[in-house]
């Protein structure tokens, strides 16, 4: 089984960006994580979208392609990024061809307070159950403060925000069929 992981964040450290690759480490048994990089994705621009560019095609590709999406989106201004929306318009596009329709998707996210991330996913949420996605309901996973979740290799500290995060993808592998 293989997800593709988004980070909504193109900062070096981002908290976002780490915590999918902790989900690597927790991924059940026989689910592979390909992260994707949105660093040289392009504005959306529909008088290009005919001919799509390389890196918005070669994501779209890689998330037809994958059984399940995981995105991690951070907050910016009571909302998720301007990168990740970028992202999600390239991928629904051209008309006729939603790379998210009926595909299953866990909505994740850090920030550096407690809830920030969860007003942005709330917002991606909309948009993502419009784009007739699988939303996994349960567990949610609004983690934060970023600065203290992750040691010093990446990985999560805590044990109980490891098995939150193990149980999140098990409910993901379980929408996939």
């Amino acid at each position: 089984m293989k997800f593709v992981a988004i980070s909504g964040s193109l900062r070096k450290d981002s908290f976002n960006t780490k915590l999918l690759h902790a989900m690597r480490k927790l991924a059940p048994d026989g689910v592979e994580i390909e992260i994707a990089s949105l660093a040289d994705l392009p504005l959306f621009d529909q008088d290009t979208e005919a001919s799509y560019p390389a890196p918005a095609q070669a994501l779209k590709d890689a998330v037809n392609a994958a059984d399940a999406v995981i995105l991690a989106t951070p907050e910016y201004n009571r909302s998720m990024s301007g990168v990740l929306k970028n992202a999600i318009d390239w991928l629904s596009r051209p008309y006729g061809s939603n790379s998210f329709a009926g595909k299953p998707v866990l909505v994740a996210g850090v920030s550096i307070g407690k809830i920030g991330t969860a007003v942005g996913q709330s917002h991606l949420k909309q948009v993502m159950v419009y784009l007739d996605a699988k939303l996994v309901g349960q567990p949610e996973l609004y983690l934060g403060p970023g600065g203290e979740l992750f040691a010093e290799d990446g990985s999560l500290k805590e044990d109980a925000t490891k098995e939150l995060v193990a149980r999140a993808l098990e409910a993901l592998a379980a929408r996939v069929g």
